[in-house]
């Protein structure tokens, strides 16, 4: 198992970012300013990282280090690209089934998406750049290792994902309660994406406007709505059920 580096400081972090390290997440001491620390910010707004401002309990607690209101997270893996993921996929011969995730924060329900990803096929994850779970040691851990063999793409905005995949004949499907239409009536077996919303808010209304179908898991107590992970392996077992 492949172990997350911590970088500290902030002209080590500028550095990294120059040498096109894969970094992950950034996170940026609250209040804190000076020539160096603008200088990171302007580069992190220019590649456009996912960067938190946090307290600086939070810095001591990521390391013990001098860590100057700056640390850095490197992904253990490498990120794929998209567009070339997607081409591959589709002249494979077999039919497409990605997993969009939008914004999903908790790195516990993300390690144990990509693990059912992988238990069922899932031919790569598209995940936002800016504001989502990071993929760090804890999304290893929850993933029982299953990161290392799935696929994962970062990009701007995941509308562009779905863009992408509507253009190269991939059918997007949301699974939000915002419909009348059942799970069990939507048929899985062409090539086709999945998106799952964050934990609190669901999927974006504006990405809503675009997919091409909406369903719902039918909910038979009072609570009314399930843990995203739990319903994320509902609709991929479904699409499994489906094409076996």
């Amino acid at each position: 198992m492949q172990k997350e580096t911590t970088i500290f400081g902030i002209r080590a972090i500028i550095e990294a970012i120059k040498s096109g390290e894969n970094i992950d997440k950034i996170f940026l001491q609250k209040g804190l300013r000076g020539e160096l620390f603008i200088e990171l910010e302007q580069l992190i707004n220019k590649e456009r990282l996912n960067a938190s401002y946090v307290p600086v309990e939070k810095l001591n607690r990521l390391t013990k280090m001098n860590h100057q209101g700056a640390v850095a997270q490197i992904a253990p893996i490498e990120f794929h690209d998209l567009e070339e993921l997607v081409m591959s996929v589709v002249e494979s011969g077999k039919a497409p089934l990605f997993l969009l995730l939008d914004q999903l924060s908790d790195v516990r329900n993300f390690g144990a998406i990509i693990r059912t990803a992988e238990c069922t096929g899932v031919s790569g994850i598209v995940i936002q750049k800016k504001g989502g779970a990071p993929v760090n040691g804890d999304t290893v851990k929850t993933s029982a290792g299953a990161i290392f063999k799935i696929p994962i793409c970062k990009v701007d905005h995941i509308k562009d994902a779905v863009f992408h995949m509507q253009a190269s004949g991939i059918k997007v499907i949301a699974a939000t309660e915002k419909t009348e239409q059942n799970l069990y009536d939507i048929s899985f077996t062409q090539p086709c994406a999945i998106i799952m919303g964050s934990e609190g808010k669901g999927i974006n209304p504006s990405i809503l406007k675009v997919v091409d179908e909406k369903a719902k898991l039918p909910i038979l107590g009072e609570i009314e709505s399930l843990n995203v992970s739990v319903a994320c392996g509902a609709f991929l077992y479904e699409a499994v059920r489906q094409r076996l």
